[in-house]
């Protein structure tokens, strides 16, 4: 859409919008992982995409230098803002969000424009089973979408346990107070091969979800 003339833009039937953050990575991936795959996803579903929202709620993280996080609050207010000024041009909005963090202002945010009457949900770029940040599953994917980026010699497992293990710890501090390195998963031994097969995954799903167009109440996610 960012080269889109405003003629273009009249009346389009579904507009996506990634939303990502800017948040640490591990010491081998770039802070703008979750932004590149949100943008990717959207890109190669074929529908119009809009540029992508950048930051994020990645409080979590901020203890590391690099990660900006503008909180729960005003990510769920400029969605809200989003919303109400792209649903004027577009029918249906999905925001395709990139950041495990952002959900509760995605949640809050859908339920007050579906509330006023504008068809908003958003959809998640995950795959079952994925370990939870910087991993095997994001550094495979970062390995197929922007390879460059990845620095495979700096890349070590970091805290394994499953997340929901570790976010009492999360939660009360910062994931620092678990994984020194930013890591909660094994990045050794991702491949492209392997992002690229997750990459398609996400995409399918994503344009089977609009297609349906089955919007879950209680979260505003398409299902």
């Amino acid at each position: 859409m960012a080269e889109a003339r405003w003629p273009e833009c009249e009346d389009v039937p579904v507009l996506l919008v990634p939303v990502g953050a800017t948040e640490q990575h591990g010491p081998h991936l770039p802070l703008g992982t979750d932004t590149a795959i949100a943008a990717a996803v959207a890109a190669r579903s074929g529908l119009p995409v809009a540029p992508a929202l950048p930051y994020g709620a990645s409080g979590e993280h901020e203890t590391f230098p690099g990660t900006v996080s503008i909180g729960t609050e005003i990510l769920a207010a400029v969605i809200v803002e989003l919303g109400r000024s792209a649903c004027r041009f577009a029918r249906r909005l999905v925001l395709v969000n990139g950041h495990g963090g952002n959900v509760g202002a995605l949640r809050a945010a859908v339920a007050l424009l579906r509330s006023e009457g504008r068809d908003v949900a958003w959809f998640p770029c995950g795959v079952p089973g994925a370990d939870a940040h910087a991993g095997h599953h994001e550094t495979g994917v970062m390995l197929a979408l922007a390879p460059d980026t990845v620095r495979p010699d700096l890349a070590a497992p970091g805290n394994t346990a499953p997340l929901r293990e570790l976010m009492p710890a999360i939660s009360a501090g910062s994931v620092r107070d678990v994984s020194p390195s930013g890591v909660l998963g094994d990045p050794t031994g991702a491949t492209a091969g392997e992002g690229a097969e997750t990459v398609s995954v996400i995409v399918a799903a994503l344009v089977t979800a609009v297609e349906r167009w089955a919007v879950d109440d209680a979260m505003g996610r398409l299902t």
